[in-house]
């Protein structure tokens, strides 16, 4: 029998190329309406709360879809839901293509807002496939360079957002608002190509294809491979779910990605609208905010493999919190740049720390936990948007700096945790996972 085996397809450093290629078209989806937001407050005459719901829309699935589609590559690999989500995508966006095409700028009016919402959740699916990748990407490496190998797949797609909302406008500008989602069809396009030729299961799911289980353990071991699944997509979870420290990095998640997610989406509308920029200034600050967070993830990454995931968040937090301080309490546009800047490092700090703790405090289920952090985690890009935009609804225009509040609660809380899982209660957390085993 294992003389059918073919060679292992693929080497660790082509996964990630390509599972980073795929991750970064597939989370652009996320800022389809950010940087348009302005055009649709134009043309549907939206308050701020309901911009708030359509920007963070395509967070939904993309955040609920990590959940089971994570947990999945514990059972298959990764290859086959990875693709799935990013056609899932594909279909979002080609519908939010059609329906701008034959509605803008005469017949789009507020009756059309639900299906402006429905159609992000869908193309948001691609924004899914982070979790994916994260299960995919840690069975190719070996544990001791992981934090860097997960924070470069994680630190340049998240880089997608940012140049989606730099670029976005600029199409918009030149060839109207339907050209701009024909650009964003042509990459997603795209992007399941480059992931269909490099995204490759890891040894031991393509032995397993022609062998047993646990002769293609040993075989897979012997192609460098050291980590293993405990078993197919439920079990993960709900072994994931068991380990107490999953949810402390859920919220640390929640935190840093989910805000840095609703940030990149809400601060067109803030720059504009608070210290009325130009859209050409508000979209260079906001993309300024999303690729620093995304490309210092990497460096995030590296420091924890050497310093430890635990003390690099704790110091990630601090600077959030200070920035985010600075930009609650900010009436000076110089000093609320610093700020964004600030919050942006904190952010991508923190997010190269978290996923170098999944498989170390999770390394029996590392997809279903991936799942876990990434979908829960994700859903602050949608859940704060909304929020944001309430504040603006009660107080106003100065709702806008007091919005930025909630980031300082959220750091407080992750601060707290982080001391919690490391060294406040290592007694209890031992204890309780004791009785749990």
């Amino acid at each position: 029998m294992a003389q059918q085996v073919s060679s292992i397809q693929g080497s660790p450093r082509s996964v990630l190329t390509g599972a980073t290629i795929g991750f970064f078209i597939g989370a652009g989806s996320v800022s389809l309406y950010g940087p348009t937001a302005h055009i649709f407050v134009q043309a549907m005459h939206l308050s701020p709360t309901q911009i708030g719901w359509l920007v963070g829309m395509p967070m939904l699935t993309g955040s609920l879809l990590r959940i089971p589609f994570g947990a999945s590559v514990d059972h298959n690999g990764g290859r086959v839901p990875f693709l799935i989500l990013l056609i899932a995508s594909l279909v979002g966006i080609a519908g939010l293509y059609w329906m701008l095409l034959t509605l803008y700028p005469n017949h789009l009016d507020a009756h059309y807002y639900p299906y402006l919402l429905g159609l992000g959740a869908l193309a948001g699916s691609g924004i899914a496939t982070f979790s994916v990748g994260i299960g995919q990407v840690s069975y190719w490496y070996p544990r001791t360079s992981q934090g860097k190998a997960l924070a470069i797949f994680g630190g340049l797609g998240d880089s997608s957002p940012g140049f989606v909302a730099l670029i976005l406008p600029i199409v918009i500008m030149v060839a109207g608002l339907w050209s701009g989602y024909l650009f964003s069809l042509i990459m997603i396009i795209l992007g399941i190509l480059f992931y269909y030729f490099w995204g490759k299961n890891a040894p031991y799911f393509q032995h397993a294809r022609h062998m047993e289980k646990g002769e293609a353990k040993i075989r897979a071991k012997a192609d460098g491979e050291d980590l293993f699944p405990a078993g197919g997509l439920w079990k993960s979870l709900v072994l994931s779910a068991r380990h107490w420290r999953t949810w402390p990095l859920v919220w640390l998640y929640f935190t840093n990605f989910g805000g840095f997610l609703a940030l990149t989406v809400w601060f067109p509308t803030f720059w504009k609208n608070y210290y009325h920029t130009t859209i050409l200034t508000a979209t260079i600050l906001t993309a300024s905010f999303s690729l620093l967070a995304a490309f210092i993830r990497i460096w995030g990454g590296a420091l924890a493999d050497r310093k430890g995931g635990e003390p690099i968040a704790a110091i990630s937090l601090i600077i959030l919190l200070v920035g985010a301080i600075v930009m609650t309490f900010s009436q000076m546009f110089w000093l609320t740049v610093i700020g964004e800047l600030l919050v942006g490092a904190g952010m991508g700090i923190n997010n190269g720390a978290v996923f170098k703790l999944v498989p170390h405090y999770v390394p029996d289920a590392v997809g279903g936990a991936s799942g876990w952090v990434g979908g829960l985690g994700c859903l602050g890009g949608f859940a704060v948007p909304p929020l944001l935009g309430a504040f603006v609804d009660r107080f106003g225009s100065q709702g806008y700096p007091l919005g930025y509040c909630v980031y300082i609660g959220l750091a407080m809380v992750s601060l707290l945790l982080i001391w919690i899982s490391n060294a406040g209660t290592k007694r209890w957390g031992k204890n309780l996972e004791h009785r749990q085993s």
